[in-house]
């Protein structure tokens, strides 16, 4: 299977040589392929899930060597200390980067903080610009295989559903399982398959309360699980005082846009996730205050993605399978916010214009997309 230098190695090299380095994403998107190139023929990958690497870990017999990887180490209860012991004694002569699948940031097992030590980045699947994408059928392939490497780079859509299904039961048993403490876990999973079925809309958890048969707490909580092992993530509303926005609902997508079969939304769902790899890569490598958020009002006008910062919206995008005529939510928007760029992009369209009397760039999603990360 080829290997693909990915989009962060090169921002992981220049945080290497100031603090410790932890990136995280879903499972499976590539981090333990990507470390491995950091470290070259260097010996120093430790994953916790290896019994002999957990054992030198615990014992502290690591490998002389000028960087270490850390793999799955989030799982060790008292991980956060042991790192900052590691930091404290060798900042001055080791390189550690740390990765895992599951939010990073937020797993704060170990007592101590980190705070200052480390920069955290997140490692998306394979999108438009990673790829070089610049065709209408290099989207499609993109579309149907999904942007995990191995199902993409396999080209099989067969093998790739086979690898969803599998992925999805892994995520719960292995990841969900090993870090949460969730009895119910059938329930679990059932909430897991029918997600797929939602996205796009916003999300009831009273709904969903009522079709599992459980608390309301429980739905939520479980959902916050699912942000945290990247299994989903949601979208908050945009709202300003000049129009009549929701402002409670959020909308959810999964990073594998394909479990969702129809085309429409399957596609808004991977145009989501060029999005927010755009977002946190601003965020992760410039600092950036850019968020990704969804406009929909009580008159149930929608544009499907509102890129903000600093809460002022910058970017409107609305998503088509083909060419149409110019969205209404997109051109009450652009009517309320006139200087706010906006695009209307297509799967399968062949326009590419400016809607003069809107002001509404339309044009083919890989002509957007490839200008972004």
């Amino acid at each position: 299977m080829r290997t693909w230098k990915r989009y962060l190695e090169r921002q992981v090299q220049r945080d290497l040589n100031r603090k410790m380095v932890f990136v995280g994403g879903p499972r499976q998107v590539g981090k333990t392929t990507m470390s491995r190139r950091i470290l070259g023929r260097r010996r120093g990958y430790l994953n916790w899930d290896i019994p002999e690497d957990r054992e030198a870990i615990l014992k502290r017999i690591l490998p002389d060597t000028s960087m270490w990887v850390f793999d799955e180490l989030h799982k060790y209860r008292k991980w956060r200390n042991y790192l900052k012991g590691l930091y404290d004694q060798y900042y001055e002569t080791k390189k550690i980067l740390v990765t895992g699948s599951a939010r990073l940031d937020l797993y704060r097992f170990g007592g101590d903080s980190l705070q200052g030590r480390y920069h955290y980045l997140r490692l998306h699947p394979f999108s438009a610009g990673e790829l070089g994408i610049d065709d209408q059928d290099g989207m499609e392939t993109l579309l149907h295989l999904g942007g995990f490497p191995e199902p993409f780079l396999g080209g099989s859509e067969v093998e790739a559903r086979r690898w969803s299904r599998e992925y999805r039961a892994r995520l719960i048993e292995e990841e969900i399982g090993s870090l949460e403490r969730i009895q119910d876990l059938g329930t679990l999973e059932l909430l897991m398959l029918r997600l797929p079925e939602l996205v796009g809309s916003p999300l009831s958890i009273n709904a969903l309360r009522e079709d599992l048969q459980v608390a309301h707490s429980t739905v939520a909580g479980w959902l916050e699980v699912f942000e945290r092992t990247y299994a989903i993530f949601r979208l908050s509303p945009f709202g300003a005082p000049r129009i009549r926005a929701v402002k409670k609902e959020r909308k959810h997508y999964h990073f594998d846009w394909t479990l969702v079969e129809e085309p429409a939304a399957r596609f808004e769902k991977m145009v989501a996730c060029h999005l927010l790899k755009w977002v946190h890569f601003q965020q992760d490598s410039k600092g950036e205050d850019i968020e990704l958020r969804y406009f929909r009002d009580v008159d149930r006008r929608e544009v499907d993605f509102v890129l903000t910062r600093k809460n002022r919206p910058i970017q409107f995008i609305e998503c088509k399978l083909g060419d149409t005529g110019v969205d209404r939510g997109l051109r009450y928007l652009k009517e309320r916010f006139p200087e706010v760029p906006a695009f209307q992009v297509s799967l399968r369209g062949k326009t590419d214009r400016l809607a003069t009397r809107e002001k509404i760039r339309l044009l083919p999603a890989w002509r957007y997309l490839r200008n972004l990360v």
